[in-house]
């Protein structure tokens, strides 16, 4: 389930039909927000399932004129810790010059009969701003098969802070042209921003 949409009130009301412990969600997320406008906001559920347990997370993105925040809510069963089941809530602060990436990746079925503005069947919206990064190395080999020399590692560097996949199957097309929508919000904003700085 996602929604998105541009108001505070907007922005509750997602949250609180996500049913997803919305009093707690909301409240994390108002309190980054602080007094600023919202420009755009996207709140997404998911299920997942790990052994015999059903557990539910919900991120809620939100972009303002100066920042982008993300939120993210997990429950966690009883433990060593805890006797009773507990929700854990982070919520981050990300200041739009600081994002370096906003990647949207689109499935679409039957490519060659695809017409514009057709809804993608998946999308996969990954956004980087360093805090996060994955490096893939492996062993550098030069073009001489019969060379045993060390020539060290080869690799390359990639921001992965947040990835957020949605699905016309599992959360239904509304969904997913909401996530298009913000990340569109999203890429528009950091451009602007970045033609901002660069005067």
């Amino acid at each position: 389930m996602a929604k998105s949409g541009t108001t505070t009130q907007g922005l509750r009301t997602a949250i609180e039909r996500s049913g997803y412990y919305p009093a707690l969600v909301a409240e994390a997320v108002e309190a980054a927000v602080g007094g600023e406008p919202i420009s755009s906001y996207l709140v997404h559920q998911e299920t997942t399932f790990d052994a015999n347990e059903v557990r539910r997370h919900v991120t809620v993105l939100v972009l303002t004129g100066n920042r982008f925040i993300v939120s993210h809510t997990d429950e966690q069963a009883a433990d060593a810790g805890s006797p009773s089941p507990y929700a854990t809530t982070s919520t981050e602060s990300v200041k739009l010059a600081s994002i370096s990436s906003v990647v949207l990746s689109r499935v679409v079925a039957n490519p060659e009969s695809y017409t514009p503005g057709t809804l993608p069947r998946e999308v996969v919206l990954t956004i980087g701003w360093g805090a996060v990064s994955r490096i893939d190395l492996e062993p550098a080999a030069c073009g001489d098969q019969n060379c045993d020399a060390d020539h060290g590692y080869t690799g390359n560097s990639t921001a992965d802070d947040l990835s957020l996949r949605v699905s016309e199957a599992g959360d239904g097309p509304e969904a997913v042209r909401q996530t298009l929508l913000f990340a569109q919000a999203l890429s528009e904003a950091t451009a602007a921003t970045s033609s901002t700085t660069a005067r």
